[in-house]
């Protein structure tokens, strides 16, 4: 039973951003500025992003729900590229280190 849920963990860990940017905008100019993530925000996030990878997966799908959720936790524990939110979170650090 430790093993699933240590699954789960990993995969809330590996999909949470570290980093991330934030809107500053001053006299009509926004400019973006990379800030680090709280850790509730990194443990939400990651939950929101598990999720909707999941959604995505399934719509349109034979699959369930449930089955690409858990395509998803898997991959996600690997960190795997494959799955939805470690590629947002790439992409969200990616985005948050040109901005710094």
């Amino acid at each position: 039973l430790e093993n699933h849920s240590a699954q789960l963990v990993n995969a809330i860990i590996n999909s949470g951003p570290r980093e991330d940017s934030t809107r500053i905008g001053r006299a009509g100019t926004v400019r973006r500025q990379a800030v680090d993530v709280s850790p509730l925000r990194r443990v939400n996030q990651a939950i929101w992003l598990l999720c909707t990878g999941a959604r995505e997966a399934s719509f349109r799908n034979i699959k369930t729900i449930a089955e690409c959720l858990a395509d998803e936790l898997i991959n996600a524990a690997k960190g795997s590229s494959n799955s939805h939110a470690i590629k947002k979170k790439d992409e969200l650090e990616r985005v948050a280190k040109s901005n710094r």
